[in-house]
C-alpha cells in the first residue's frame, strides 16, 4: 500500500451477511489508517454476523444500512455522490443475484444501481455454491458490465470444507481499490524484485512431510505492493492457499531445494530479493517411497540433514542485488535478527515474533523491526501486512537511493 496514495479518497464499502463479515473489519480499519474517508453500508443479514457499533467505531460514525431512516437526504443517492469507488466484501450469492438482475430492495442493493464509480465485488461462499450456474451467470453478467469481480481465495471454508470461496486477504482488496482509483505509483519501475513466500514441505515418505505453519500472507502483500509500485515482481511461492497477485508472476515449488533452485535459476537478473518464505531448516536424509507404516514399531527413528541457505545464496551473487530477509523467532528477537544479518550479510531484517497469537505466520497482521546493515533499528505497531508491506518497501527505496548515491 502507497503511503498517502489512499489519503482523503472517499470509499463505501458494502458488507453483506457472510462468515467473512468479520474480515471487512480489518479492511474497513486499514482504509481509515490510510486516511480514506469511509462510508459502511449494512445489510440486515451482515448485522447477524458483526454489529454496527464495530463499524461505528473503526470510521468515527454512523453506519448506512436502513432504507427508511429518516434523513433529510435520499440516503442511497448520497452515497453514489460521496463514492469515488464502490467495494462490497463480502458479497455473497444474494447481492451478486440482486445487482446483476437489477433487485432493488434494501440499502445497498439499491444503492448499487445508482453508483456510476468503480465497482468491486468479492465473492465469499462455499465452493459449490460458488461454481453453481445460477451464481457463475451472475458474475460473468456483472464482469460484462464492468464490474471487477475478485478471485475468491482457496482454503478451509467455514463450513469445514476445502476449496475455492474465502474472501481475498486485506492486501488485495485494498490493491483493488487503489486500482480502482489509479492510485498505482512507478517508485519501482525498471527495478526486477524476486520475492519468496510460504512454507517448503520436506516429504518423509508419499503422504507425509515436515513444515511448518507460514500462510505465505507476508510474502504475497510484499509481492502485491511491489507490483503496484511498478516493479516487475517474481514470486517463488511454497504451498499456500492465496490468490496470485495481479502482475506478479508466480513460479510454485514445494521444497527447499526447489524453492533453491527457482531462486539461483535467477541469478544476476534481480534488483531487489525478498526472502519471506518459512524455508524448512532441515530434510530427512532419506524419504521412503511408500507410506511408513506403524506395524511392528514403537519408535521411528528421522536422520536429518541442512536444506540450502537460500537468501545466504543470493547474498553472494554477482551482481548483488539489494537483499532483505526475515527473523522469525520465538525469543531473543533482535538479538537473533542482528546475528542474521550480520552472519548472511543481509543489507535489511524484518525481525518478527512468531510465539504470538495476534501476529505472526497466520493471521492478518504483524508487529516488526527492521534492522539495517548499520545497525539502524525502526520499529512498527501491530498493522495489517499490507501495511507491513508497505512499510517495508519504503525502507527498501530508502536504501536503493542511499545506493545510488553512493554509486553502489
Amino acid at each position: 500500500m502507497d503511503d498517502g496514495a489512499l489519503n482523503g479518497r472517499r470509499i463505501v464499502v458494502g458488507v453483506t451477511g457472510g462468515i467473512a463479515a468479520y474480515k471487512a473489519c480489518d479492511l474497513v480499519s486499514t482504509l481509515v489508517k490510510a486516511g480514506a474517508q469511509v462510508r459502511v453500508v449494512m445489510t440486515r443479514n451482515a448485522e447477524r454476523f458483526v454489529g454496527r457499533l464495530t463499524f461505528e467505531a473503526l470510521i468515527g460514525g454512523p453506519v448506512s444500512h436502513d432504507m427508511w431512516a429518516e434523513r433529510a437526504d435520499m440516503e442511497h443517492i448520497s452515497l453514489a455522490d460521496f463514492a469515488e469507488a464502490v467495494i462490497v466484501a463480502p458479497a455473497t450469492a444474494n447481492i451478486i443475484g440482486k445487482y446483476a438482475h437489477g433487485i432493488a430492495d434494501d440499502l445497498l442493493s439499491t444503492a448499487l444501481l445508482v453508483f456510476t464509480c468503480p465497482v468491486i465485488m468479492a465473492p465469499a461462499m462455499n465452493t459449490r455454491m460458488l461454481g453453481s450456474a445460477p451464481v457463475q451467470a451472475n458474475l460473468r453478467l456483472l464482469s460484462e458490465r464492468g464490474v471487477r469481480i475478485l478471485e475468491p481465495a482457496e482454503g478451509r471454508l467455514a463450513c469445514g470444507d476445502e476449496g475455492v470461496g474465502r474472501l481475498p486477504d486485506t492486501a488485495t482488496l485494498v490493491e483493488a481499490l487503489e486500482d480502482a482509483l489509479g492510485v498505482a505509483s512507478d517508485s519501482l519501475a525498471g527495478l526486477r524484485v524476486l520475492v519468496t513466500a510460504g512454507p517448503t514441505r520436506e516429504p518423509l515418505d508419499p503422504v507425509r512431510f515436515l513444515s511448518n505453519p507460514s500462510s505465505g500472507k507476508m510474502g504475497y502483500a510484499l509481492a502485491a505492493e511491489a507490483a503496484r509500485r511498478g516493479g516487475a515482481v517474481t514470486l517463488v511461492s511454497g504451498p499456500v492457499a492465496l490468490s496470485d497477485p495481479r502482475g506478479v508472476e508466480v513460479v510454485r515449488v514445494g521444497s527447499a531445494e526447489e524453492m533453491h533452485e527457482a531462486v539461483q535459476a535467477r541469478a544476476g537478473t534481480v534488483d531487489v530479493f525478498i526472502g519471506a518464505a518459512a524455508v524448512a531448516d532441515w530434510r530427512p536424509v532419506e524419504a521412503s517411497d511408500h507410506k511408513l507404516k506403524k506395524t511392528g514399531r514403537e519408535e521411528l527413528t528421522l536422520r536429518l540433514q541442512r536444506t540450502p541457505d537460500i537468501i545466504a545464496g543470493v547474498a553472494a551473487w554477482e551482481p548483488r542485488p539489494l537483499v532483505v530477509g526475515f527473523a522469525a523467532e520465538t525469543e531473543e528477537l533482535l538479538a537473533h535478527a542482528e546475528e542474521k544479518l550480520r552472519a548472511k550479510g543481509l543489507d535489511l531484517i524484518a525481525a518478527n515474533d512468531v510465539s504470538r497469537l495476534d501476529v505472526g505466520f497466520t493471521t492478518d497482521a504483524n508487529e516488526i523491526t527492521l534492522i539495517d546493515a548499520t545497525g539502524t533499528r525502526s520499529e512498527f505497531p501491530i498493522m495489517s501486512k499490507a501495511e507491513v508491506a508497505g512499510a517495508i518497501l519504503d525502507r527498501i527505496e530508502e536504501l536503493l537511493a542511499r545506493g545510488r548515491e553512493s554509486g553502489r
